[in-house]
């Protein structure tokens, strides 16, 4: 009897220690994940502890309710014939009238006083915008200011306290790192995608031949239609981009979408707060991409690295510091340039008047040089709140002169100096309402189509007493 109570005790005692064994070879906290593959017969192994796999919970949750609906309405011309009534009682335009359409996109709250950044195209030509938070809070919004160039736009709304979401490092973004998407793609409200940073410094091709400065991060985060405006989030929760477009055959999305910076982000809602418009500086230099060809011809051997200076701009920037045509541009302030994305990208950072240093390679030697560079010709520092554009400052007229005019809209010069204005015989007081015969009603419409002038422009308005004038201005 008590030789059979011994063996029940003992298979208990075993019983236990294999369990107990079992548990801490199984324990869930301490197990890591082992994977190899096998190259040219070489075995390579990596061991990742749990904590190595992503967990977006965090940002997910910290960063949603800082993502906003942006829905606009813009009126646009309708098509078909005019008709009788058009042409006997003037209603609408001469052979259409004015419709309204409504869009939608995303934005991204960066402070809890209500400042709101989305894209340019998102609300390029709204008579109305109206922004949704994630609680279903609803406010107008007023737009502040707008950067084609770099496709941002600047919302403010009148509230306090919201959700902003922080800015990180787009700089320190590493290639293969997670990000994550946050928008409303098809209106599905606060949709959270997840991918990688494919790739870094990328540029699309635009073919309406506008100057654009595009050096997007590159992810496969999913993206459609209504993401345009959105957060792009790194794990820890901090907006490192903005999410501006796909690339896709069918207008949705294929693998591949497109962050606007928010280094580049950053600097442009500084100037449109501080000036109104954006202060950016200019290099002055024609480039293309470096290829062994071209590398060989600087007299550049080995690993090859850096951008092909082609053309110059003689009274330019990097001209005055030195740089010579055929010289490669190696790098700007100490960070290596790889392409011409990157080029704008480093210099869009940057004002007129700030100093930048180059490191160029010319004749098989690296010769370091200082650039002051120059601002935009057309439009320079604001005075006040209101630009200066070819030296005319810029102002909203009032309301009772409109309507006294019987006018719709325009922009007043409200001062006026030495410039491309003042030589064309333009006065104070002055009222524009087309500029190459495209209605203008807003400053910024003037800024924009100034800017992208090249030679002259052809100006339409009156003055107060009703007097209409025609004016040719160089550019």
């Amino acid at each position: 009897m008590k030789k059979n109570l011994t063996l029940v005790l003992l298979s208990v005692l075993l019983s236990t220690v294999a369990a107990v064994a079992v548990v801490k070879l199984t324990d869930s906290s301490k197990k890591n994940y082992v994977y190899s593959s096998v190259e040219n017969a070489n075995i390579r192994q990596v061991s990742f502890g749990e904590q190595n796999f992503p967990d977006f919970t965090y940002a997910a949750e910290s960063c949603v309710d800082g993502v906003v609906f942006v829905k606009v309405v813009k009126r646009e011309q309708g098509g078909g014939q005019a008709s009788i009534l058009d042409h006997f009682f003037g209603f609408g335009s001469p052979y259409s009238m004015p419709r309204e359409r409504a869009g939608s996109g995303s934005g991204v709250i960066i402070t809890p006083d209500g400042y709101i950044v989305t894209n340019n195209h998102v609300v390029a030509g709204a008579t109305q915008i109206e922004v949704t938070l994630n609680d279903n809070k609803t406010f107008p919004a007023k737009l502040v200011g707008t950067d084609p160039v770099t496709d941002v736009a600047l919302l403010k709304v009148d509230a306090e306290g919201l959700p902003a979401i922080p800015f990180g490092d787009s700089d320190a973004l590493r290639l293969g790192e997670w990000v994550l998407a946050i928008g409303s793609p098809f209106n599905l409200r606060s949709t959270i995608t997840a991918g990688i940073v494919s790739a870094k410094g990328r540029s699309l091709p635009d073919m309406s031949g506008e100057f654009k400065i595009e050096s997007f991060i590159q992810t496969d985060a999913a993206v459609n239609p209504g993401n345009s405006g959105g957060a792009l989030v790194n794990v820890k929760g901090e907006l490192v981009g903005i999410n501006t477009a796909i690339a896709s055959n069918t207008g949705s999305y294929t693998g591949y979408s497109f962050a606007v910076p928010v280094a580049i982000v950053k600097k442009v809602i500084d100037d449109i707060k501080e000036h109104g418009s954006v202060q950016r500086a200019i290099l002055g230099i024609s480039m293309v991409e470096l290829t062994q060809e071209l590398a060989s011809l600087a007299q550049m051997e080995g690993n090859f690295s850096g951008v092909y200076v082609a053309e110059l701009n003689r009274s330019g920037a990097a001209y005055k510091a030195g740089v010579r045509e055929g010289d490669i541009l190696v790098a700007i302030d100490g960070k290596k340039m790889k392409n011409p994305s990157e080029v704008q990208a480093a210099i869009n950072t940057h004002r007129p008047g700030d100093v930048v240093e180059l490191l160029v390679f010319r004749d098989g030697k690296e010769i370091s040089m200082s650039a002051t560079l120059q601002g935009e010709s057309n439009v320079s520092a604001a005075d006040g709140d209101n630009p200066v554009v070819l030296g005319a400052v810029l102002a909203e007229p009032d309301a009772a002169l409109l309507k006294k005019l019987r006018i719709r809209g325009g922009v007043e010069i409200a001062e006026i100096g030495n410039g491309k204005f003042k030589q064309a015989g333009v006065s104070k007081g002055f009222i524009i309402t087309h500029i190459n015969q495209t209605t203008v009603s807003s400053v910024k419409e003037v800024v924009e189509i100034v800017g992208k002038a090249k030679r002259a422009i052809l100006v339409e308005g009156m003055y107060k007493n009703g007097d209409v004038y025609y004016y040719g201005v160089g550019i």
